[in-house]
């Protein structure tokens, strides 16, 4: 309900300013723009209380640089630069310990024009002032004048000083301050009361660091101030990663036609104005008309242009930020501002403008200076605060800075005429306004914290929020500051709660080129675009990223492992084959089993060791593979488990000692066969062979030769423990590292060529009487054997970890597992289910028919 009433209020404001507007009375055009306020020392006082504008340039046909279409604007917010002058007077009066005994005055010139118009205007200004008095033996009214009051953009000063240089006539600037005015060569009586902007680009940096926008826009003015900010803006950006959306310069001779000039506005969410007054005037214009409600607006100066004729709700400079310069807020102007009015200072002829305008006064058919039927309470404090506002901007603080500047240099100037001669009969304080300039740079000089009157520090900025929705509440609230002097990370303080964003944000605004690269990403640019234009790619594998927008994911140690998100790395746990894993149990159970499967056959074979099954394929031969492959299928389990140096080593001598003399005694088998059917050999070698058990001498032989090569092997390059931190992801696993790769693809070559010759010796006897012949069986158990082996070489390469080692033992088991079933399966099969083929009678009646295919011996 309050809203709703605010908002008929303030409209039904608008509408009588609009109607006074188009109905102004001719007393408007016959009162005079400048004014003067008397005091005994006189300043100049220059400032742009109002401006003009035209569209077609009509001329008049009279009258100079004035035209047909002209349209005035009120910048009522800048008549505060005149109640600032009044109030440092009131100031000064009242200090008895400053020029006591002595007043200040000022005259007042409105500045009309800006640009071709300003050089023509200043000469006349300075007619006006009355420099032609201070010319040699000339000088027809007694009045001081002091110095000059100029702003708010650099040009005016500029223009202004370069004539009143030619007098050394003081100049004291209250606009921005610029390095081109501090030259003091072109302007050696000038002087700038504006603090520099030395830490402003980081400042207004910061605060989009903090909020992380990465992608805005920038408008400048197109002079030498625009060039140098923008250097500034363009080097901090670079260093806190943050890119430029596009950058526009406003033209000198601003027109609202320039449609140009606001495209790609749209590309960002917010933009950084910089600039004075002046210069940002058609920007800031256009903004408002064009309703550009979308952005958030980080500026420099405050937004001055005012339509008194405006009906919107909305306004599109709400929500934006605005850097000042940390001031102590003056309580004592702001109760000034509401006890001044037009009786109180009669000669100011804005008082009754203003009165008239929003408070329904009427002129008097009189005097123009006198108002009638107006209101006994009025005051400035009730007009909306975007039409005037009584706190004190940075431009009245400079003026206020100014005038006690001339002050204490009046004052110290009198001190030091008074010490030189006293004044006699009621004389006043004479001098030039020239000389003035010794004290004026005395005072500059001075620490500027050392003045109670000049409380500012070039590096510290109160942050503004723009409160103005509904139009007209025109608040400006502080929400943070930033102070260039605090320790790295507590430069920006942010009330973040505390801000209102543009009407379009229902939260922060963000404003970035490409939506960030969440964590377990990283960012790739684009070929011919931005770095903030980029797009996010995952992590390699094993790496992560754990912040926002990384240009480089973080590789894991060594021993951790990325997670699947790639946002953390978490420690490797140790693995191995052991016997609680699956493929662990399961293998040592296989090779337990077997084990005790081989046991029981030995038992068989040493219970039924008289029949003729077990004494027709050397009994003992058959023991010595029996016992052999217990060994066999048991040093798998070396394996398993977590491994050590010994293990590692008893892996590989084991397997291969255990190997070879299975191979072994499988080739003393197949020997035996042939010796005893197919050797041409005289006999009585041969029954020597077979006496003294000859093929039996291979087993200790071969077993000799491997040995030589293991103990090589563990000489030179024996195994040892390793890890293996990639093949299975999150874990290490530890293995045996086999050492020498050539030793043990010996060792795997040797046995290999075991059994190719235990194969070839086989061969040769498969077609022997087959009355208990076992080199059929000893032949595809050789053949078994070796494919085992053959195929355990490209995939035991092609694997890692516990996988690995699980295909050793699986080859150690399959291989052994075949000489088992492959030469001793039918031979149980014979002692147990056919009893009746392992006796010597079946012998008996199947030897005649074989023996003619006995050869002769």
């Amino acid at each position: 309900m309050f809203t709703w009433i605010f908002i008929f209020w303030f409209m039904q404001i608008n509408k009588c300013v609009s109607d006074f507007t188009y109905n102004i009375s001719s007393c408007y055009y016959k009162i005079s723009e400048e004014f003067h306020h008397e005091g005994d020392v006189v300043i100049g006082a220059f400032f742009p209380l109002h401006t003009f504008h035209t569209r077609k340039e009509k001329p008049h046909s009279t009258i100079p640089y004035y035209y047909l279409d002209n349209k005035i604007q009120y910048n009522f917010k800048n008549y505060q630069y005149i109640l600032t002058l009044h109030f440092a007077i009131e100031e000064i009066k009242g200090n008895p310990s400053l020029l006591p005994n002595m007043s200040l005055g000022f005259d007042f010139y409105n500045v009309r024009f800006t640009g071709k118009y300003i050089h023509s205007n200043t000469f006349n200004w300075l007619t006006a002032l009355g420099l032609r008095n201070y010319l040699p033996n000339y000088n027809c009214k007694k009045r001081n004048f002091t110095a000059a009051l100029t702003g708010t953009s650099w040009i005016t000063s500029a223009l202004t000083g370069t004539l009143l240089q030619l007098f050394k006539f003081p100049q004291i600037t209250f606009g921005p301050y610029d390095f081109r005015l501090s030259d003091c060569g072109q302007y050696p009586s000038l002087y700038q009361m504006a603090p520099k902007d030395i830490s402003l680009s980081v400042a207004i940096v910061s605060l989009v660091v903090y909020f992380k926008w990465s992608w805005v826009g920038l408008i400048l003015p197109d002079d030498h101030k625009g060039n140098i900010i923008l250097s500034d803006f363009r080097e901090e950006m670079e260093r806190k990663g943050i890119c430029l959306a596009f950058v526009k310069m406003t033209p000198a001779t601003w027109t609202s036609y320039f449609a140009k000039f606001w495209e790609n506005m749209d590309e960002t969410n917010v933009t950084i104005i910089y600039g004075d007054i002046d210069s940002l005037e058609g920007v800031m214009r256009n903004i408002e008309q064009r309703l550009l409600t979308w952005n958030v607006w980080i500026m420099n100066i405050e937004h001055h242009i005012i339509d008194i004729a405006d009906y919107f709700v909305l306004d599109p400079f709400h929500g934006s930020l605005i850097f000042k310069h940390n001031y102590r807020e003056n309580f004592e102007f702001t109760k000034f501002i509401q006890t001044v009015n037009p009786n109180k200072y009669p000669e100011d002829i804005y008082f009754p403008k203003l009165w008239h305008l929003f408070f329904k006064c009427s002129f008097s058919d009189i005097n123009c200076h006198v108002l009638e039927n107006c209101q006994t309470n009025a005051s400035l404090d009730v007009f909306p605060r975007h039409v005037f506002d009584g706190a004190m901007s940075d431009e009245s603080r400079s003026i206020y800075n100014g005038v006690y500047t001339v002050a204490h240099s009046l004052h110290e100037m009198r001190i030091q005429q008074l010490q030189m001669q006293p004044y006699g009969n009621g004389e006043g304080m004479v001098f030039f306004p020239w000389q003035l300039n010794t004290f004026l740079k005395d005072i500059e000089l001075k620490d500027k914290r050392s003045l109670d009157w000049r409380q500012t520090i070039d590096t510290e900025y109160d942050i503004l929020n723009v409160w103005n929705l509904p139009k007209g509440l025109g608040l400006k609230v502080k929400i943070g500051s930033f102070s260039a002097n605090a320790p790295q990370g507590q430069q920006l303080c942010l009330s973040e709660q505390m801000i209102q964003w543009p009407e379009i944000f229902s939260e922060i605004p963000q404003s970035v080129c490409s939506e960030s690269c969440g964590p377990g990403f990283r960012k790739v640019t684009q070929e011919g675009k931005s770095i903030c234009c980029y797009k996010c790619t995952p992590c390699a594998d094993n790496e992560i990223s754990n912040d926002t927008d990384v240009d480089k994911c973080v590789k894991c140690p060594e021993r951790h492992y990325a997670n699947a998100e790639k946002n953390n790395c978490f420690q490797k746990s140790v693995s191995f084959l052991t016997y609680e894993d699956p493929l662990g149990m399961a293998l040592a159970s296989i090779a337990l089993c077997l084990s005790a499967l081989t046991a029981f056959v030995i038992g068989i074979f040493v219970k039924h060791r008289d029949t003729p099954i077990v004494k027709a394929n050397n009994r003992a031969l058959s023991y010595i593979l029996l016992i052999t492959l217990t060994f066999c299928f048991l040093c798998s389990l070396n394996f398993i488990g977590q491994p050590n140096t010994a293990a590692c080593i008893l892996q590989q001598t084991t397997f291969a000692v255990a190997f070879t003399m299975a191979l072994a005694t499988v080739l003393a088998k197949a020997i035996t066969v042939v010796l005893a059917f197919k050797v041409s050999f005289p006999g009585r070698m041969v029954r020597w062979l077979m006496i003294s058990r000859g093929p039996n001498y291979i087993i200790p032989i071969c077993t000799l030769i491997q040995l030589l090569i293991c103990g090589i092997w563990m000489a030179t390059s024996p195994p040892f423990i390793d890890q293996d931190p990639h093949t299975d992801y999150g874990h290490i696993i530890i293995l045996c590292n086999k050492g020498s790769a050539v030793a043990f693809h010996s060792v795997l070559g040797y046995l290999c060529f075991m059994a190719l010759g235990s194969y070839a010796m086989a061969f040769l006897s498969r077609n022997l009487p087959d009355t208990f012949n076992e080199s059929k069986f000893l032949s595809f158990s050789m053949l078994v054997f070796f494919c085992v082996w053959v195929t355990f070489l490209p995939v035991y390469h092609s694997t890692k970890g516990k996988v690995m080692v699980a295909m050793e033992v699986f080859s150690i088991l399959a291989s052994s597992t075949a000489l088992l079933v492959f030469i001793f399966g039918p031979k149980c099969y014979i002692i147990w289910l056919r009893p009746d083929k392992n006796s010597f009678n079946h012998i008996r009646k199947k030897t005649p028919s074989r023996r003619k295919n006995f050869p002769k011996i």
